[in-house]
Parts: C-alpha cells; structure tokens; sequence
C-alpha cells in the first residue's frame, strides 16, 4: 500500500529524475500524517520506528483532572509574585586591589568539553587555574560535541573584549599564542604524546596538584596545555580570592555576543506581549528596540527528554514494548551495559526518584502548582525524544507554549540556527530573563541557571524528584489529593537560598562563595 501510494504521487506531480529524491522525503514525511501505516513496522523494527508511534498517556485521570483544573485569582497572584528579598545580596569584587605580577610563568590552554553549560564551567575552573599558576590564559578552545556535532568557538558565543576587559586585573589573557608557541595548536595533541600536554588532571583536582603537575611544565616549556578540561578543579580549600574569581568569571566576564542578546531580547519581548489571534504576526513582527516591554508574564520550562536521557535513565515512558526495546538497544551500543539503572526495575527507580520527568508529567507539577491554561510558558529544550508526540499532552495542558521557532522568524534564527550552543545559549538568555525557570530534571542547564537565577533572587521551581515519583506510582490517586500533595512538598522550592555544601558546585549554589549577607 505505502508503495503505491508513493509511485501515484510521483507519477501525477514530479518529473522521473526527480523522484528519488522526492520518494525519499515522503518516507521522512508520511509518517507524521499516516501513523497507522508505520505502526506495524513499530513492532517488528522497534530501533528503528519506536520514534514514530504515538506514546499513550501514562496518568490518564490525573491528566483530566489537571484539564478541568481552575485556579483563582489570589492563587496566581501568589504563585506569580517575585520572591522576596531573603538577606543576601551579590558579592563578587576582588578583595585585593593589587596590580597583576609583573612576569607570566607562561601560556595555558584548555580543550573544554561538553555542551554550553560544561563548558561554562569549565571557563570559570580554567581562569581559576591560570590565577593559580600566575599564567597568561590562552582564549579556551571548545571541542566538537560529540552528541550536537557543534562546532561553535569561544568568539561565535561569547563576547572576547568583555571577557578580557572584566578580568583584566585578574590575570592576563591572549586571544591566541606568539609565533613561538604557534605550534601548539589542538591536532598537534592529536597525533602523539607531547610533554606540554597534561592530560592526567583528575576531576575536582586541588590548587596544590596543579602547584606540583602542571607548574613544573610551564617553567620547563613556557606552555602547558591542559586536555581534557571539564571540572578538573575542587570547590574546597581553595583561597577565597580564587573562588571570587570564579563567580566573577560566571556571572560579570561571561557575556553573550551581542546577536544571541538581541534574538534572546527579541523573544523575551514576544512573550510579554499580549498573545496574537494568528502566531504569523510574531514572525512578521520587526523588532524595535524604542517599544517598552508589555506588562505580561512568562515561564521557562526546560525540557530535558532527550534519547541519552531517556535510555540512561532505564526508566519506562509509556511507549509501549517497541519503545522500551529500541532504548535498550540503544543504551547497549552506547554504553556497553555499564548502566547502574538498568539493573532496577522501573517501580524501584521512580519511587527513589531517578526517573526524568515526561512532558507528560512536568505539565502535571506545573497544573498542579498552579499554573492555568492562560500561562505563557516558553519550551527551552534540543530534540524532544519522541517528538511532538510526546508533548502533546503538555500542549494541551498549556496552549499557550513556545520555542524559538514558534517565536522568530526563519530570517532571525539564521546565525544561530543549526548549531546547538548558539540555540542554548538563546534558551539560557530567554531562561535568565523569564519571571519563573522550571527544569524537568538535573542537569548542566538546571544547574547553570539555578546559579544565576540565585544570584539575582529569581524564582525558580526545582522538582521535588523522590515525591513526584512515588505519587506518579499510585494509580489510583485523585487530581484534588495530587494537587495538594505537589502544593505542599514544592513550598521550600521556588528559589529559596540554599548555602552551598561541601563538594557541591559553586555555579550551582553560589551562596555563601559569591553572596554576602546583608
């Protein structure tokens, strides 16, 4: 029948050379319009269609609870409300105002890894590193996501001049290296063992390992260059100018390039605006930088579903056996069965919290914290495992939900479009800039933005992971005992200072490190 259907088409519109082409994006494209012809294919490919079959709804009564749901006015009123002033305040300068030591002990560089946010952090460990070592900080070079396939530099997200100009007294930086050292460059590292290549930095190394390991190559060749880099630096017993210093890189020396701010700002506009009859107009809409921001209010939800997640996670989503044997094929080629998870069964994980919330379920908190179907609620995520499919019941949930496609036109997305750090770190402007942050599950972003939005005093809902768990187990569960259930164990969640713990990360809870009271 399919190919029929696909020989009849070509015959009466496309000419014979140019239907292989075209037969091939009918097979990409017919399966969002005819479901039911792939559905037996489902079954008997399921790595390979999983995808494609609709995943039924896994919390069908809450879901039509949360669907008749009514919220009254002092509830929003409340739920919306900016989080009052909790006795901290940012406090980031450098406690000394002496000038930087006349002689560098020479150049470091560092081969970050990971997406937008690991490498983030990693900036803020390899300035620290260069404070340490009284270096000269080559400009870090951003490795090639092995996921994203990304390969955006430093310089295409974010801004060098006011990178160099906030740390100018801090340590000295160069863009790039002297002719001299013009040979270090990333494939020199690439094709043998070199002795100015550290590559044994354990993760959260002390200031000392870095005094003993990587001084001694500085004095010996003039540079060290330190791969890979991603949280190759402790959070404890470190000088508190050096831990200033990190929250100074994180949140003053890290700036956006100013085409990221002004699409992020552009969006930002869109979603205070009154809504549109026809969502066309948003894409007709030229921005002015002279009309004032609109007096309504958005949320930012981070959907965090991707297909790493999900099979990591060994946990079940309600797409049936076809889904549950192509994520296990999946973690197998990935992972070689070096999954902990998958050893548990699905019960046990949800009810210690370790499964990453569906759509599905993240509209549930968020209908049952109080969120009604007026909310405007923007959708930072990459590629939603499963698809629109999968959001479908968030989307009914709140119909009022975008992203940045539904937002910008195809001409504004343009520099950014393709590339996953530029496409994040849009999100990651949107999510600073949003009234309420909400992220489906822990993560780089979560936590980057987390950080920031503590730093600023800015409400944020951190799942209660353990609780939602254990009350998605209980099937027979009524909508009113849910709703108060999820009311009662989010109260302490909506942004309220946390003091960082031993070993904990500083861009995640920046209070005591980078706030002062007062």
């Amino acid at each position: 029948m399919l190919l029929r259907l696909l020989r009849s088409w070509r015959r009466r519109h496309h000419p014979p050379q140019r239907g292989g082409a075209l037969a091939a994006a009918l097979v990409i494209l017919l399966p969002a319009f005819f479901p039911s012809l792939f559905t037996p294919l489902g079954h008997a490919f399921p790595s390979l269609f999983s995808e494609w079959n609709a995943p039924k709804p896994m919390h069908l009564s809450l879901l039509r609870g949360a669907l008749e749901r009514k919220t009254s006015i002092d509830q929003q009123s409340v739920l919306w409300a900016p989080l009052a002033p909790q006795g901290w305040k940012p406090c980031i300068e450098s406690a000394s105002t002496s000038s930087l030591p006349s002689k560098s002990n020479g150049y470091i560089q560092v081969f970050l890894d990971g997406g937008l946010n690991q490498q983030r952090m990693g900036i803020c460990d390899a300035v620290a590193v260069a404070k340490i070592l009284n270096a000269t900080l080559v400009i870090p070079y951003l490795e090639v996501n092995p996921v994203w396939r990304d390969s955006s530099s430093f310089e295409e997200i974010y801004d060098v001049d006011h990178f160099i100009d906030v740390l100018k007294e801090d340590i000295p930086i160069t863009r790039e290296l002297p002719k001299e050292y013009s040979w270090s460059t990333r494939e020199y590292y690439a094709i043998g063992i070199r002795a100015t290549r550290v590559k044994t930095a354990p993760s959260h190394a002390s200031a000392n390992w870095y005094l003993e390991n990587v001084l001694p190559v500085l004095q010996s060749y003039g540079i060290a260059a330190i791969s890979p880099f991603s949280h190759r630096l402790a959070f404890e017993n470190l000088p508190g100018d050096v831990q200033r210093l990190r929250c100074k890189v994180n949140f003053q020396a890290l700036a956006f390039v100013s085409h990221i701010n002004a699409l992020g700002e552009t969006l930002v506009k869109r979603l205070r605006s009154p809504v549109r009859k026809q969502p066309e107009e948003f894409l007709n809409e030229v921005a002015d930088e002279n009309v004032q921001e609109g007096p309504g209010k958005f949320a930012v939800l981070h959907l965090r579903f991707d297909k790493d997640m999900a099979a990591h996670s060994a946990c079940d989503f309600g797409g049936g056996r076809a889904e549950r044997l192509a994520l296990a094929k999946y973690r197998q080629v990935i992972w070689q069965g070096r999954v902990l998870n998958s050893q548990f069964t699905d019960e046990e994980l949800r009810g210690q919290g370790r499964c990453p919330l569906t759509p599905e379920e993240i509209g549930l908190l968020l209908a049952a914290s109080g969120f009604d179907s007026s909310t405007r609620l923007y959708l930072a995520s990459h590629k939603v495992y499963g698809g629109e499919a999968r959001i479908s019941s968030l989307r009914k949930l709140f119909p009022l939900m975008d992203d940045k496609k539904s937002l910008a036109s195809e001409e504004e997305l343009a520099k950014v479009e393709g590339k996953a750090s530029l496409l994040a770190a849009v999100d990651y402007y949107v999510s600073m800039h949003s009234d309420i942050f909400i992220s489906a599950s822990p993560g780089n972003m979560h936590n980057a933005v987390l950080g920031y939005r503590t730093y600023g005093n800015l409400k944020t809902v951190r799942p209660n992971m353990g609780l939602l768990g254990q009350l998605f187990l209980n099937k027979t569960m009524e909508w009113s005992e849910f709703q108060q259930a999820v009311q009662a164990g989010h109260k302490a969640r909506q942004g309220q200072i946390r003091l960082r713990k031993p070993k904990q990360s500083i861009y995640t809870y920046p209070a005591p490190d980078c706030m002062c009271q007062g």
